[in-house]
């Protein structure tokens, strides 16, 4: 298993481990006040962990986006080996963005700096070195963004229909999984709900279909990044290596 897989499915496998408490929670509330120790779970206490869930799965949600492009950054830097002109016209625009840094505030001389710097970079011919591709800022990632990100960098998703559709279906005020998990984490973020009013209404065995679309549907676009990476579709056609070759 490779890396970028294997540290999705550890921190995949932390939320499942507590859905797997709070399915023992409820069980307990169907035989009984709920108790830890000698005192008893409050229902303020079972909503309040019950909400801690959509911060688990956006924080999932947002970890893979960033370990998905960070591994598209190394596999375009490693060991020095591809030059600006090989990556492809997409990868290579994000390149230029990050390295010209167009789209950040700059006085007239930084800019000048960061032009004449750019330009050397060019004109001796020096290979990508370490990067990072411009994301979206922190709470905005949905399913909707996520493919309109991987668009942007040329790299195709695949998504099975039965994960499309799970993704895609809508589970409460018009909003998918994802989007549905980003709003609550928003909220949640900005004070304008409470931790208790966010876990009413809900159950375990919803928390956890929402988990396993959300799971599920991360866990393809993680395979699609790991296919691009490993066809090297970040690079031009012309300069890709043979398989078996160099």
């Amino acid at each position: 298993m490779d890396t970028l897989t294997e540290t999705f499915e550890e921190r995949l496998q932390e939320i499942d481990a507590y859905l797997d408490l709070l399915d023992a929670l409820e069980q307990q509330v169907h035989d009984g006040p709920p108790r830890i120790g000698r005192g008893r779970i409050t229902v303020q206490q079972q909503r309040i962990l019950y909400s801690a869930v959509y911060l688990q799965l956006y924080n999932l949600v947002e970890a893979t986006v960033t370990w998905c492009l960070d591994a598209v950054c190394t596999a375009a830097a490693e060991s020095s080996r591809w030059l600006p002109g090989d990556l492809t016209s997409e990868l290579r625009k994000e390149w230029i963005r990050t390295k010209a840094r167009t789209h950040v505030d700059l006085n007239a001389e930084n800019r000048l700096a960061t032009t004449i710097e750019f330009c050397e970079h060019l004109i001796q011919s020096l290979p990508v070195a370490a990067w990072n591709i411009e994301r979206r800022s922190a709470g905005s990632w949905d399913d909707l963004l996520i493919e309109e990100m991987t668009e942007r960098i040329g790299c195709r998703v695949r998504l099975s229909p039965e994960v499309r559709t799970g993704v895609k279906r809508r589970i409460r005020d018009d909003k998918s999984a994802l989007g549905l998990v980003r709003d609550f984490r928003n909220r949640l973020a900005h004070g304008s709900l409470s931790f208790t009013e966010c876990g009413e209404g809900v159950t375990a065995a919803e928390l956890r279909q929402m988990k396993e679309s959300t799971g599920n549907y991360l866990r393809q676009i993680v395979e699609s990044f790991c296919e691009y990476i490993a066809a090297y579709e970040f690079i031009v056609p012309a300069r890709r290596p043979v398989a078996g070759g160099t």
